[in-house]
């Protein structure tokens, strides 16, 4: 299994594999049956996706409320007095009045090969507030050995994002240095043989989908086809 190592000088700063929040960001703990609101933890691609990486937490006890107002930006926040390590302090500043930085002194070293990149934290994607700070994407590679900052981008004009003690802030996702890829049509056979699984998979679904159709509180029609064939590409993965 590869390893994440990390050093920090803010124990509360500590990472830890990203995790659904039920209840919480990631919604309530409500059944797949009719009359139920949908959930985003409903949806399997969304479950995996936003648990992919590595959450960061809010370490301080004051909040901080990034706003715009007349086109700047404003940092608000009690910080009390500078710790005497000499960090910079506050530890949130102003990069342009577009974006703003975080001083994280957080090192993340990853194996040969690979490197992490920041991203927003899957609750932003949820928020119905507009409050959930914005992480501009950024690939930090193995050879570099501390993470100084991380860059956010700015709230819009009368927009106030908030860090909450204890609340994440950004998610870090583990990924090959280099994107060694390219993009290249399908021949007729690919193609064909894609055709002819996604065909058998919707003459299946009334099959795969027996006894798990349901319909929202917003009319939205589920069910659990994609559920019973991940857990059955899973668990032939598992037995090779």
């Amino acid at each position: 299994m590869a390893k994440v190592k990390y050093r920090l000088n803010e124990p509360r700063l500590a990472p830890r594999r990203t995790k659904l929040e039920i209840p919480g960001w990631a919604g309530t703990r409500v059944p797949r049956v009719d009359g139920s609101h949908e959930q985003v933890w409903h949806c399997v691609p969304f479950s995996e996706g936003a648990q992919y990486g590595i959450e960061l937490f809010y370490p301080y006890d004051n909040e901080l409320h990034v706003s715009t107002r007349d086109g700047r930006l404003v940092l608000e926040g009690d910080w009390g007095p500078a710790p005497d390590s000499g960090v910079q302090w506050p530890p949130f500043r102003s990069f342009g009045n577009e974006f703003y930085t975080y001083q994280l002194l957080l090192d993340l070293k990853v194996e040969k090969g690979m490197a992490i990149r920041t991203e927003p934290h899957p609750r932003f994607y949820v928020d119905r507030t507009d409050t959930v700070p914005i992480a501009v994407p950024a690939l930090i590679r193995n050879w570099w050995p501390m993470v100084f900052f991380c860059v956010f981008k700015a709230p819009a004009e009368g927009r106030t994002h908030v860090f909450r003690p204890g609340e994440p802030f950004a998610q870090i996702i583990v990924i090959p240095e280099e994107a060694s890829f390219e993009l290249e049509t399908m021949n007729e056979e690919e193609a064909a043989e894609r055709e002819l699984q996604a065909r058998r998979i919707h003459a299946a679904r009334p099959t795969l989908s027996a006894g798990t159709e349901w319909t929202s509180s917003t009319g939205t029609v589920f069910d659990g086809t994609y559920r019973h064939l991940h857990r059955a590409a899973k668990e032939k993965a598992r037995q090779g």
